[in-house]
């Protein structure tokens, strides 16, 4: 019988970077394997701040079997019990998802686990608060297995936490394939951003960059594709896009700029990247080891422009991109001349930087390898504790 597996996440309808990625990994782990699909399910966390949205749920991906929802206390205890029906438990983890301080209530859950638990982090500080560290070290300590998606981030767990390394895999992000879909023709350069919009993304900086190309002959089309943050939104408005709209403007590019105000399906997002002729992420953080949107632009052979957050600094060591130094968009500007004027870059590149094995077939078939050692290794303990 195939393994199982019970996936911990937010979950589509809701509109954020986890929820795609848990989608996608449910999908490609349970794909092709006679049962899987059938027997695996989702655990999905939903606060009452993003019940909503536009997503169509993906029919191929295991259905959601119980919600936490995550503003009504002690919802841990179903979630568990839920979870428990399976073989195999994958839990993502990024800060502010679950309740409590530091999102301390997923401990509970943890050790309520009668299967092995694989820990997905999406975040690893550098200088967490005390709160964060402590709910780390908790989580690794409990979990079966800890999963990183960059070498970056191992090594920074291992040097700022108390945790096990031997505990730690590093499995890649995984990228879709976009190469059956068409490149279109048109007549000026196409640069594209996209991801939830809000403080810390850049964009600023791409346009003062792009007022600095309109010698350019033709001059580049920047599109600017996703929806406000939902916190964001819900703490600010769209303060910052609007003040995106006005850069632009006082910057006199505001014809050079697309505005894409929607989260994209699948297929639409792929039309965009296969149409780009570089992907810029002005991106301000230095904390960022994890990067979606970094790797669906590396996976479809578009070169990146990026500031030197890690996980850019680690995945474009082999050429796939520039990187330029943050908020500096005479650097950018100049990076992104260099890309434009080399004639099939993005031919060069599809090899590069791991090529198939960001593929999400190929990272699913990773993380389906893990789960299989910790099964076996936890069989011993099961015989042992049956005849005992």
């Amino acid at each position: 019988m195939p393994a199982t597996y019970g996936f911990l996440s937010t979950y589509p309808p809701t509109q954020c970077g986890l929820a795609t990625f848990n989608a996608a990994l449910a999908t490609h782990l349970t794909a092709g394997t006679p049962g899987a699909a059938v027997g695996s399910g989702v655990v999905r966390l939903l606060s009452q701040d993003n019940a909503g949205g536009g997503i169509a749920l993906d029919r191929a991906a295991p259905r959601v079997v119980h919600t936490w929802h995550t503003d009504r206390p002690g919802g841990w205890v179903a979630a568990a019990a839920a979870l428990n029906r399976f073989d195999v438990a994958i839990i993502q983890h990024e800060y502010g998802i679950y309740p409590g301080d530091a999102g301390a209530e997923v401990l509970p859950l943890l050790r309520d686990l009668k299967i092995p638990a694989i820990v997905v982090l999406h975040t690893v500080l550098t200088r967490p608060d005390p709160l964060q560290r402590a709910a780390l070290e908790q989580i690794a300590d409990t979990a079966a297995a800890v999963v990183t998606m960059t070498d970056t981030a191992r090594q920074r767990l291992t040097a700022n936490y108390a945790v096990n390394p031997r505990k730690i895999t590093v499995i890649p992000h995984g990228a879709g394939s976009h190469t059956g879909v068409p490149r279109e023709a048109h007549d000026r350069p196409n640069l594209l951003t996209w991801g939830l919009l809000g403080p810390g993304k850049g964009i600023e900086w791409a346009l003062r960059a792009l007022a600095l190309l309109g010698d350019l002959a033709p001059a580049p089309l920047y599109t600017v594709a996703g929806r406000t943050h939902p916190k964001v939104l819900e703490q600010q408005g769209d303060v910052y896009r609007s003040s995106l709209v006005a850069l632009a403007a006082e910057l006199g590019v505001t014809d050079a700029v697309n505005w894409v105000d929607a989260y994209l399906e699948p297929a639409r997002l792929s039309k965009l990247i296969r149409s780009a002729d570089a992907v810029v992420l002005p991106y301000d953080s230095t904390e960022q080891v994890t990067s979606g949107v970094l790797i669906e632009a590396v996976g479809a052979g578009v070169p990146v422009v990026a500031t030197e957050f890690p996980h850019a600094v680690e995945l474009l060591a082999d050429g796939p991109g520039l990187l330029v130094p943050h908020q500096d968009p005479e650097a950018m500007a100049l990076a992104i001349r260099h890309v434009l004027a080399e004639p099939g870059l993005p031919g060069r590149l599809a090899g590069l930087a791991g090529g198939p094995t960001l593929r999400w077939p190929a990272v699913a078939a990773r993380y389906q390898s893990l789960a299989a050692r910790l099964l076996a290794d936890r069989a011993p303990l099961a015989a042992a504790t049956i005849s005992a």
